[in-house]
């Protein structure tokens, strides 16, 4: 699945051909992705000029001038093509502007699109608890302990609990655990404030590293302008099973399951 990188540099990507341009046309190939298209979608975005892009966890919002939002995620195996030579038929939401032509590609079908009116983004399902975004001035160490405190579970599975942090994933979870030192068994209620003052900063470099990177090449994920992303060449531990660890000496990466996931992590430098 795409994760907040990934995401981040579709909306990128899309930002260079799409903002500041009019919607001349928008058509759906079939009623429904994961979800029914929103039966006011075509009308509300034809028509419609494009006034900024942005993203919110792992969706991308396409605001207009007519202020309303569409909101899109990308599922597994979603992604957006600009100006492809030919139309595929996973092409199920398709955008002109006068210069180019937007096609949401989707072979699963996982992803799915809504229409928001602009002012209630904050207060839409997908959104209303929602924690701080990783990159922005609301994550802290402060945050982090308060939201933390007393829990059972394990700081893995809580990182990647939407509530607490938005848009952190399976990949850059296992990586930001490693670069803090901190065991992804351990009780979040017991990992220490240092450890907390460590965590913030390494989510905060992986995420961005990545984002730098283009994300990472990791099944169908693919940006607009066609280019992989190429993170994944950058992993310490993820999917390093078995492998040296590079930041101990005799330290090998471990494979466990944590909530149906798997999660790599160095037994030797992570406590």
């Amino acid at each position: 699945m795409p994760e907040l990188p990934e995401v981040e540099t579709t909306v990128r990507g899309l930002a260079r051909f799409l903002e500041g341009e009019r919607i001349v046309a928008a058509r759906t190939n079939r009623p429904d992705m994961r979800r029914p298209f929103p039966p006011d979608l075509v009308q509300g975005l034809t028509g419609a000029t494009v006034t900024g892009l942005s993203r919110r966890a792992k969706y991308g919002l396409v605001h207009t001038d007519r202020a309303r939002t569409m909101v899109f995620h990308l599922g597994m195996s979603g992604r957006w093509r600009i100006d492809p030579e030919s139309e595929d038929k996973h092409d199920h939401l398709v955008l002109e502007t006068a210069g180019h032509r937007f096609a949401l590609c989707d072979p699963r079908r996982f992803g799915w699109v809504d229409l928001v009116d602009t002012p209630m983004l904050g207060e839409w399902p997908g959104f209303a608890a929602m924690g701080p975004e990783p990159l922005g001035p609301d994550l802290t160490t402060s945050h982090l302990a308060a939201a933390l405190a007393g829990r059972k579970q394990a700081i893995k599975l809580c990182l990647l609990d939407q509530r607490i942090v938005a848009g952190l994933g399976n990949i850059y979870v296992c990586e930001a655990l490693f670069r803090a030192g901190i065991d992804p068994r351990k009780a979040a209620g017991r990992v220490s404030r240092p450890a907390l003052a460590r965590l913030v900063p390494a989510i905060q470099a992986v995420i961005g590293e990545a984002i730098e990177a283009g994300g990472s090449t990791l099944r169908d994920y693919i940006q607009p302008d066609g280019e992989l992303g190429y993170f994944s060449k950058q992993f310490d531990v993820y999917g390093r099973e078995g492998e040296p660890c590079t930041h101990s000496d005799g330290g090998a990466i471990t494979r466990i399951v944590q909530g149906g996931r798997s999660t790599w992590f160095c037994p030797k430098c992570q406590r």
